[in-house]
């Protein structure tokens, strides 16, 4: 199904405009407005780069509660894993945003978010998203379905799961829709395997980076999140996005860095993000938020697939990461075999 930004991008009016950087390396913002409220105060955000504008919106909307005071945030983005790492080898970090909860586990091993981060009604995850199809402006290419990603002459844009938790998601879908929700594992990763030895010509380092190789005119296809292609979609590029009736759930996870000299405030915006108020801001923003009741008033909004798995349908992430993503799981064995 091909969706225009006519139709599914009247609540991106809010939305301020999009900075495009390729942010393998991590990139440093400051978002937020105190409105010139004296003593303020910075939190440190480090997350990955997809959901910035995002970031932007809750800002300034965090600063104008009483638990938000005047206070701005520093936001350091890139992408996931990377970022994570960084945390875990002691780079500064009040909250933290990654893709996938793995990079949120990380820190808890290292001890610096607290085990019960995930155990409020949401389980740590404020917002979320669908694996979607980005094509060129008129759908040259007649993308409908993950088969047409095989064809001979298609090139796909999707970053490398060794440094971005985006990636993941990315081949997550596929490889759910062709084994049927993990029950015939060798079928997904035989259709992951034709996807990633002959359709990906280049490895960006991040969602954010991806994008902005696609729109550079690399590639055929965007495998990204739905958030993202309503984005670009809305800043007027020549791009739509194809709705998959087969696609995968997107889960975000936010926590608290237990060292934060802020830990106070660090835990409001922690809270803020799952008010009515931080819900309608991320859904606003292009994300579909985790409140039910939230969700629903944006259902017009947002497509609902035929067939969506989920990460607890493979198991839940410890199962997902060992046999797929880790060292030596059996995705991260096909990609490091056919990419450069």
């Amino acid at each position: 199904m091909r969706h225009s930004s006519r139709y599914l991008l009247t609540t991106f009016a809010a939305v301020g405009s999009l900075v495009l950087a390729a942010c393998g390396g991590g990139s440093s913002d400051t978002v937020g407005d105190s409105g010139g409220s004296s003593g303020g105060s910075a939190l440190t955000l480090v997350g990955y780069a997809v959901p910035k504008n995002g970031w932007d919106a809750i800002a300034p909307a965090f600063a104008e509660t009483e638990n938000g005071d005047g206070t701005s945030i520093n936001a350091d983005y890139g992408a996931s894993g990377n970022q994570s790492r960084k945390v875990a080898d002691g780079a500064p970090a009040d909250i933290v945003n990654f893709s996938v909860e793995p990079d949120v586990t990380r820190l808890v091993k290292a001890g610096k978010v607290d085990e019960d981060w995930n155990q409020n009604a949401y389980g740590g995850v404020p917002f979320g998203s669908v694996v979607t199809l980005v094509v060129r402006e008129g759908n040259p290419k007649n993308i409908q379905t993950w088969d047409d990603l095989l064809k001979p002459d298609v090139q796909v844009i999707s970053p490398s799961p060794l440094s971005s938790g985006s990636a993941k998601w990315n081949l997550l879908a596929p490889y759910a829709a062709k084994s049927n929700g993990g029950q015939d594992k060798q079928a997904g990763l035989d259709y992951v395997q034709q996807l990633v030895s002959g359709h990906f010509p280049v490895q960006p380092e991040s969602g954010r980076a991806a994008t902005e190789a696609f729109l550079q005119g690399q590639g055929d296809v965007l495998l990204s999140y739905e958030n993202e292609a309503l984005l670009i979609e809305q800043q007027g590029e020549k791009v739509e996005h194809i709705d998959v009736a087969d696609t995968f759930r997107i889960d975000n996870p936010v926590a608290v860095v237990n060292s934060s000299s802020q830990l106070d405030k660090a835990n409001a915006l922690n809270d803020f993000v799952y008010t009515d108020e931080g819900q309608r801001i991320w859904a606003e923003a292009g994300f579909r938020p985790t409140n039910p009741e939230i969700a629903a008033e944006f259902s017009d909004k947002f497509f609902t697939p035929a067939n969506l798995h989920t990460i607890d349908d493979l198991g839940g992430w410890d199962t997902v990461d060992a046999e797929l993503f880790g060292d030596n799981g059996a995705i991260t064995t096909i990609y490091k075999e056919n990419t450069r």
